[in-house]
């Protein structure tokens, strides 16, 4: 059997199994939405206009890139690899992890829902759902299968400390 470097022990070297690398998902929903919002505008008015879809979408989209980069961090500073086709290294439960498990897709959703706003992109924030139950059930339900045959009780217990999102 072998150990992580923090000392854990890891049952296999295999991945995840991810249906796509997560952010082509993102980035095949997005373009799909400003695709649709040419073909079929469907356009949404917000009192303030222009000035206050810019300012949210801005806020979401400088949030979420923050919380990515702290996800990606710790995977780094842990010695693990970000791409879901690598085998994961290390289980990392601290830091952001350490109130999410999963910073690094949540901030990828903030960044989505930023452009969707910031766009004006009606399509973009309907795609929002379907885009979340395909990362939900093709990526992070196959990434926790995973985790829990590669770490057993230590995942388990993470699981039980922190939760899925938020």
């Amino acid at each position: 059997m072998e150990m992580d470097p923090a000392g854990q022990q890891v049952n296999d070297s295999g991945t995840a199994g991810v249906i796509a690398r997560p952010p082509l998902l993102f980035l095949g929903a997005l373009l799909l939405g400003l695709g649709a919002d040419r073909l079929l505008p469907f356009v949404f008015a917000v009192p303030g206009g222009d000035l206050i879809l810019w300012t949210v979408g801005g806020c979401l989209i400088l949030i979420g890139v923050a919380l990515a980069a702290a996800g990606i961090r710790n995977f780094s500073r842990a010695a693990t690899p970000v791409p879901t086709n690598e085998p994961t290294r290390a289980l990392v439960t601290s830091g952001v992890h350490g109130w999410t498990r999963n910073p690094i897709y949540l901030g990828m959703f903030l960044v989505y829902g930023g452009i969707g706003v910031a766009a004006h992109s009606t399509w973009v924030l309907v795609l929002t759902l379907p885009l979340a139950i395909l990362i939900r059930y093709g990526v992070v339900a196959r990434e926790e299968a995973y985790l829990e045959r590669r770490f057993g009780d230590a995942y388990l217990n993470y699981k039980q400390r922190v939760r899925r999102w938020l």
